[in-house]
């Protein structure tokens, strides 16, 4: 059976992989492609979205696709500039908004045989982002909704030059503040694309593991485990693939959080994976005496990790094939719409000439919440599947200065009380909140109508910063100290691209700072960090 899938043309949006995830969440499969580069021969593809942009229509540098390559052919659902650029190509007219119309409107007037908004009234909310506004209709078209301020809100033609539908909505149904936007992207998809919606965590592993071993036969393959989720999940799946042809390879540079290479070891034991371990944190400490420069230390922990790899990847004689916990948003965040690198990232770089190896990324088109949620379907343990991001480089990026064994110990206590606190301190939700962390598959305890969950699994980052180059005048008993502060950080995010400072309890907070004082020798101060991102990032270094 073909896998359907909905292409979704990237003009540039900030919000088109928001698009990606709601259709995904409708148990739909999609590609996210560069405008111009629509797959006109892929047979499986059983509808196209147009994504906003940053430019106008009139723009000299707005992106502009050739139409004529779907439209009529399959169904086309265009969004803010996509539904403005339908228009501008096709008789209608698009001018300036004189101001830009930004933010939550309602609908006044919905078209009920429009198929698009079959089940959304007017009076819903709908969320507006853009500058230019279409004052006359496509020819054929027919206004499908307005609201107060925006007259052509939405459009559609029931059949393009006697073809497929094409539909255009001005506003953005894939942002939270659209609140029926996910059921309009509902009726596009299903009910006019055709979508089976069998896109699912367990047809995934099914399809994934099949193909697998189509692809890597008898050949041998070698994983690089970090005991982060991608990693670990696409070791899992290959293991389900080609068990004992899987070699594993978890390398320890000495700054990772406190027990966590034996922790990590003993949990890929358990999964049943071959697992080598190797400890060369003496070579990187002894590599990194003295560097306090961020992006150095980078480029040492980087340029190490390389080293020791390989030097136990050659030991597997016969390996054919790396690889890697790629995930889609990697890829997508690697290159821009012109297909130019706009952001560099250590799974999207290849592979190292003298590896002489093929790479193996089964995980590829999946987001981080489509990771754990096949790692749930394949029995993974919890703890695994929700562990937070961590950095590639470790602690060393959560040490302000040089790097040394003792500070990265001082570290290691103070980040194992917070992530522990975190962990054992359980609060109610309900409404929208309690909504929303059900949503990402997050493991609830429903109690009274509410649900209760741990501090843990509502944040999507968290991590102490040890500020080694700052030493802060404290009283312990009746002498006086002079010790390092530590800064605690906790972010929410769905993706990190952007983030906000996680708003603790006040008594989870007391408590954890006054246990760190308490029992990490060194440290005499506990901060918090109250900056989002941007202009923050989520890391310090």
């Amino acid at each position: 059976m073909q896998q359907q899938k909905i292409i979704i043309l990237d003009f540039g949006s900030q919000t088109t992989q928001l698009i990606a995830r709601r259709l995904r969440e409708l148990d739909t499969f999609c590609e996210i492609m560069p405008y111009n580069k629509f797959p006109s021969s892929d047979p499986d593809v059983i509808g196209v979205i147009l994504s906003g942009s940053p430019y106008s229509v009139y723009d000299p540098e707005a992106f502009r696709v050739d139409l004529s390559q779907f439209i009529g052919r399959l169904p086309v659902l265009g969004i803010c500039y996509g539904a403005q650029f339908i228009s501008y190509t096709n008789g209608g007219n698009v001018e300036s908004a004189g101001s830009r119309e930004y933010g939550r409107q309602n609908l006044t007037f919905v078209d009920e045989s429009c198929p698009l908004f079959n089940g959304i009234g007017t009076r819903s909310q709908v969320w507006m982002s853009h500058g230019d506004t279409i004052t006359a209709l496509p020819t054929g078209a027919r206004r499908a909704a307005s609201t107060a301020t925006v007259e052509n809100a939405a459009y559609w033609m029931p059949s393009f030059e006697g073809g497929s539908p094409v539909f255009g909505v001005q506003f953005h149904p894939e942002v939270f503040h659209s609140i029926q936007g996910t059921e309009l992207l509902r009726n596009f998809v299903v009910d006019v694309c055709g979508s089976r919606q069998d896109w699912s965590a367990a047809s995934f592993v099914e399809t994934t593991v099949a193909e697998l071993r189509s692809q890597l036969g008898d050949d041998r393959v070698i994983l690089g485990l970090s005991g982060g989720v991608d990693s670990s999940v696409a070791a899992v799946l290959l293991n389900k693939a080609i068990g004992h042809r899987l070699t594993c390879i978890f390398v320890d540079h000495g700054m990772l959080r406190k027990n966590e290479f034996r922790d990590v070891m003993h949990d890929y034991e358990c999964l049943g994976l071959n697992v080598i371990g190797v400890d060369a944190s003496d070579k990187f400490f002894a590599d990194l005496a003295g560097v306090s420069d961020p992006e150095q230390k980078r480029k040492i922990i980087g340029r190490d990790f390389v080293e020791v790899f390989n030097a136990e990847a050659r030991k597997q004689m016969g390996a054919k094939w790396l690889a890697q916990g790629t995930i889609y948003p990697d890829r997508i965040e690697s290159l821009n719409i012109t297909g130019k690198v706009i952001k560099s990232h250590h799974n999207v770089g290849g592979l190292p000439k003298e590896m002489n190896l093929q790479l193996c990324e089964p995980l590829k088109w999946l987001f981080k919440d489509e990771v754990r949620r096949v790692g749930r379907s394949m029995g993974m343990p919890e703890h695994l599947i929700t562990r937070h991001p961590f950095p590639g480089p470790g602690l060393a990026v959560r040490i302000l200065g040089d790097i040394t064994p003792e500070k990265v110990r001082i570290l290691q206590d103070a980040d194992d009380i917070y992530i522990r606190g975190l962990r054992e301190y359980r609060t109610r939700l309900s409404g929208e909140e309690a909504r929303r962390v059900l949503a990402a598959g997050v493991p609830a305890d429903m109690k009274d109508g509410e649900i209760e969950v741990s501090l843990y699994d509502q944040i999507w980052q968290a991590g102490a910063i040890l500020l080694s180059t700052v030493r802060s005048v404290g009283v312990m008993g009746d002498e006086r100290t002079y010790e390092h502060p530590v800064a605690l950080r906790a972010v929410t995010s769905t993706d990190a691209m952007t983030a906000d400072w996680a708003h603790l309890p006040y008594d989870f907070m007391a408590s954890v700072s006054t246990e760190i004082i308490n029992k990490v020798k060194g440290v005499n101060r506990v901060c918090y960090d109250i900056s989002s991102k941007p202009p923050s990032t989520i890391e310090w270094e």
